[in-house]
């Protein structure tokens, strides 16, 4: 039984702390403490993946050999298990790593340790990018492979290969050096396309028949005097051969015969082009049918084919005939969904919903655009949700949104087709979308942004050397491009989602590779699709065909082309089944917890809950966060994009007095439903104890006398408990059990008693021991000794409380004014006054505001002769006066009890 142990090294980071796991299950691995480059992309994430045939380490997205990963793909497992250490380096495993592999170049910082136990003793690994296989390693023993190298245009180069590319209209030098830096060159010395005699081009395996060669035109531009030769018509029969036995640099160009394909066209590589020996030769029709073919064998002086020149009336320089082909290509990056091509048509894949650097200028640190990425459906897929540019450091922002919006800061702008000047940016809107121009020292940025792509070109006389952000460099890693300061706190977590049982990736991958059919294909050969195909297939493979999401991907390439190349592809929407060029949700705002998509496939549009914040309503299958319950109100919002889910229209519900209804915020689109004590919507008050309840219900039922709907009947409960308000603790205790006076008045003489209960009964007495609660009833007895009932009555003439013990005090409050209890206090009761002698009332115990002191309590007393009078206060239920009946009164007294707390 064989170990398998794979080695991944990182070459350019300082790993962190050792880190050992276990696994027997796919799972996905952070490794952003040693980041690994798998041929010129950095990865801060590993995929390990078990299946019936393989085993697999990728990084962009698990195994699946339908789609376009990045992978290390070996044979089954005998044990599906794995043992993971990320560990720094030492010198012995630098030694042995360079010793293995001389080419190595850098330092080794950290290493990756995968071990598998696997089932046979030489097994065959192979490396894919984009699903291509690039290595294959028969593993025996100690076997050592180097994943490093360059990607441009959807191609891998090892380290150490410069190759000369025909690419859109430039003759460019693509180089990968020794330690795997890519740089290209575009050649000078007026180099471009030029016309020439019918060559051969090999692309993809086929030989088409083109007019066109990478020529470095080093001379001057030659006078125009030479004469031409006009061919016609080319037929086979029509091509003499001519046998030259001497060949000189003046009479024919060198060509020698490199390849010859399956249809025997010969491929002609012209080594040496002066424009002395360039003959002009000016061709009206040539087709495939009418060129010549070749099979040549041995190429000697003497079996070079030529072509017979039957006038020539100047032997001076020729003309060459040229089609128009620009000098060069606009620098085009495209975000479109989760994918990111750069300028050099190299693919990253952002896995998070954070903000990016996409484009930076080293030169001008002022300057920055940003992409911001966010989920929609799935939590697992991201998606480019808008765009920001940064102009003057961190003084103006500009916001393009979905929707076709656009912000400067917080201020939302009013664009149309016509330009405006903002800041000195260009802003434009149309029907496609949102286009700004930015003049920077010399070069202009242009960001098209539809809502769902963003296209960023260069064009100018100095373009940049070098570029930082997604767009330029791809070999930083995604950390060191992640913005913190513009991005949300957790935004790096990513999420696996449960595949989707309803994609057929082969149908999507046949969808994809329409960019390779026409009419794209008129843009194929200038503008390399297989990068399009790619991001297309690796999000279709995982997320549902939605939301324009099927031709997102080739309207981003179509426009890619015009931008690049200046080259149109006609009504590719036609066959392709889409709608014509439009901004998708154009002038539809959604709020930043949504999205803009599809109701039905080809159908409105309308805002979607966004995956992560629907899921902490729908784990708890609510529509809604909880009631808000204050004091005196109560309120409850729900989830617009939830209820359009469930097909419920907000306007139609209501709480249970159906005047009250749910109002929705425009920004957010939350629905909120409220009642307060001054309007309770219906809400039923209950008690319980120390609680108060209201209870209410969000519904869409009515009290019509329908028997039947067709609608679901919707109702949630909308109640508050609430406890009620804690008595004051505050306690009294009065100082005496009772407070007695007597009292000697000319003839009368008795003994006054003042006495406090909390009973009605008047049976349970106040002692200095009881704490009497604040609001808590007490009555408060005037009883006399020695007074004849039958001869004088008691009356209580006024009771009032003071904050000292002087009755006159300055802060005072009446219980008692004139025999009456005070009309603004509704606790006071009297009972018994001016009946005989002794009488009672009862208050609800207070203090006064602000002060904790002792309350005095004071009262006033008079006797009154019964012969012949009425002695009982009449109180006046409007006014609470009585008549005066003060002659008949006797022997007034007072008398005063203490309280403290």
């Amino acid at each position: 039984m064989l170990h398998l142990l794979i080695y991944l090294s990182a070459l350019s980071l300082m790993a962190g702390a050792d880190e050992y796991r276990s696994f027997s299950a796919s799972s996905v691995l952070d490794i952003s403490s040693c980041p690994i480059t798998f041929y010129g992309q950095t990865y801060e994430q590993i995929y390990v993946s078990f299946t019936s045939e393989n085993v697999s380490i990728c990084f962009n997205d698990f195994y699946n050999p339908q789609t376009t990963g990045d992978c290390v793909v070996g044979p089954k497992a005998k044990i599906d298990s794995v043992y993971f250490t990320i560990s720094p380096s030492d010198p012995s495993s630098e030694y042995i790593l360079i010793s293995a592999i001389p080419t190595i170049k850098n330092h080794l910082q950290c290493l990756l340790l995968f071990t598998f136990i696997l089932d046979q003793m030489t097994m065959v690994f192979d490396a894919h990018v984009s699903g291509t296989t690039v290595d294959s390693w028969n593993v025996t023993g100690s076997t050592f492979a180097d994943i490093s190298g360059c990607r441009y245009s959807g191609n891998v180069y090892k380290p150490g290969t410069s190759v000369l590319l025909s690419s859109s209209g430039t003759c460019l030098n693509v180089s990968c050096n020794e330690t795997a830096v890519l740089s290209t060159q575009v050649l000078t010395g007026n180099s471009k396309l030029k016309k020439s005699s019918p060559l051969t081009l090999h692309r993809a395996g086929i030989a088409s028949v083109i007019a066109r060669a990478c020529l470095l035109d080093t001379t001057t531009t030659p006078t125009v005097t030479s004469p031409t030769v006009s061919i016609e018509t080319i037929t086979d029969s029509t091509i003499p051969t001519v046998s030259i036995e001497t060949i000189t640099d003046s009479t024919i160009p060198t060509v020698s015969i490199e390849t010859i394909t399956e249809s025997t066209i010969p491929t002609v590589t012209i080594d040496t082009i002066t424009d002395s020996t360039i003959p002009t030769v000016s061709i009206e029709t040539i087709t495939e049918s009418t060129i010549p073919t070749v099979t040549i064998d041995t190429i000697t002086d003497s079996t070079i084919p030529t072509v017979s020149i039957e006038t020539i009336t100047d032997s001076t320089s020729p003309t060459v005939t040229t089609d128009t082909i620009p000098d060069s290509t606009t620098p085009t990056c495209t975000v479109t969904g989760s994918t990111v091509i750069d300028f050099n048509g190299q693919v990253n894949s952002v896995q998070d919903r954070c903000v990016y650097s996409l484009v930076s200028d080293d030169n001008i640190p002022d300057f920055l655009v940003l992409g911001n990425f966010q989920e929609r459906r799935r939590k697992g897929v991201s998606f480019l949700e808008s765009v920001k540019l940064r102009l003057d450091g961190s003084g103006v922002l500009i916001h393009l949104e979905q929707g076709g919006r656009v912000q400067l800061d917080d201020t939302t702008l009013t664009l149309n087709s016509s330009t405006q000047l903002v800041h000195g940016v260009e802003l434009s809107k149309d029907q496609t979308g949102v286009t700004v121009k930015v003049s920077l020292s010399n070069y202009t940025t242009s960001v098209f942004f539809d809502g769902y792509t963003a296209q960023i070109s260069l064009t100018g006389p100095g373009l940049p050397s070098h570029l930082s952000g997604l767009c330029g460099n791809s070999s930083s890693s995604l950390s060191e491009l992640r913005l913190p300061n513009y991005s949300v706190s957790g935004c790096e977590i990513q999420y696996n989602d449960t595949a989707d049982s309803t994609i057929n990736c082969t149908t999507m991958t046949e969808r994809c590779n329409l960019l390779k059919e026409a009419p794209f294909t008129t843009c194929n050969s200038l503008n390399d699709p297989q990068p399009y195909v790619t991001a297309c297939t690796n999000t279709l493979c995982k997320y549902p065909a939605v939301d324009g999401l099927s031709c997102q991907f080739l309207k981003a390439y179509s426009r890619a082309c015009n931008l690049q190349n200046n080259e149109t592809v006609g009504d590719w929407w036609t066959k392709a089944g889409c709608s014509a060029p439009q901004a998708f949700c154009q002038d539809r705002t959604c709020s930043p917890h949504e999205f803009c998509g599809e109701k039905t496939d080809g159908g409105e549009t309308r805002c979607f809950c966004r995956a992560l914040f629907a899921s902490k309503y729908t784990s708890t299958h609510s529509l809604g966060g909880p009631t808000i319950c204050s004091q005196d109100s109560a309120s409850l919002s729900l989830v617009g994009c939830l209820l359009e889910d469930k097909g419920i229209d907000y306007s139609t519900l209501h709480l249970n007095d159906q005047t009250c209804r749910g109002h929705m915020d425009q920004q957010t689109h939350m629905v909120t439903f409220s009642f307060n004590n001054s309007n309770t919507c219906g809400a039923v008050v209950t008690t319980n104890n120390s609680q108060v309840i209201y209870k209410n219900a969000i519904t869409n039922q009515n009290s019509s006398s329908d028997i039947i709907t067709r609608h679901d009947q919707i109702y949630i409960d909308f109640s508050c408990v609430e406890t009620k308000p804690d008595i004051k603790t505050m306690s009294f205790s009065i100082k005496d059990s009772s407070v007695i006076q007597h009292i000697t008045s000319g003839a009368w003489s008795y003994t006054l008693t003042m006495k406090a209960y909390t009973n009605a009964k008047r049976t349970q007495a106040v002692e200095p021991s009881t704490e009497v609660q604040l609001d808590q009833r007490i009555w408060v007895e005037l009883k006399t000794d020695g007074l004849d009932d039958s001869l004088v009555a008691v009356v209580t003439d006024s009771c009032w409380a003071t904050s000292e013990p002087s009755p006159s005090g300055s802060l005072r409050y009446d219980l008692i004014i004139n025999g009456c209890a005070n009309p603004t206090d509704q606790t006071v009761k009297v009972e018994g006054n001016g009946l005989g002698t002794s009488n009672y009332f009862t208050f609800n115990m207070f203090q006064f505001t602000g002060k904790s002191g002792d309350i005095y309590l004071h009262c006033k007393l008079q006797l009154c002769v019964k012969e012949n009078n009425d002695c009982v206060p009449v109180c006046n239920a409007a006014s609470r006066r009585r008549r005066s009946l003060r002659s008949k009164y006797e022997a007034a007294a007072f008398i005063t009890m203490a309280w403290t707390n």
